[in-house]
């Protein structure tokens, strides 16, 4: 089973749109991703407004800076 992830990255952000639509082949075979707006938050506009889409893991903390390819994100899930 993947292990949890969150996504970050804020609404109007066309690369947070296409990191999205390249996730959704592992979300249809069980891996749950929670979308994080940063704009919520100051500390993390701070930390990831110039990052964004950053994919997290939940269970390590591990980060997966854009851009990123299919590939790249099977090997950041194992």
């Amino acid at each position: 089973m993947p292990p949890e992830c969150q996504l970050l990255g804020t609404l109007g952000c066309h690369l947070c749109e296409v990191a999205e639509a390249l996730l959704l082949p592992f979300v249809e075979r069980g891996l749950l991703v929670e979308l994080i707006d940063i704009a919520e938050g100051a500390a993390l506009v701070e930390s990831y407004g110039l990052r964004i889409p950053v994919l997290r893991r939940v269970d390590t903390g591990a980060e997966l800076d854009w851009p990123f390819e299919a590939a790249q994100v099977a090997s950041f899930l194992r």
